[in-house]
């Protein structure tokens, strides 16, 4: 997905499941998950959203 669509996205989940949300960049674009959930490598990590820290 873009970046653009990724960081709404992002935001947006952050807010409703209360939980912080990760952007990562994968080859094929931007994706978003719950930081719980990443177990990958923390250079693909683009941005946090922390629903908490506002």
């Amino acid at each position: 997905m873009p970046l653009s669509t990724a960081q709404s996205l992002g935001w947006s989940l952050a807010r409703t499941m209360m939980t912080i949300i990760v952007l990562i960049e994968t080859s094929k674009g931007y994706a978003v998950m719950p930081a719980d959930e990443f177990d990958g490598d923390a250079e693909n990590i683009v941005c946090e959203y922390d629903p908490f820290n506002r």
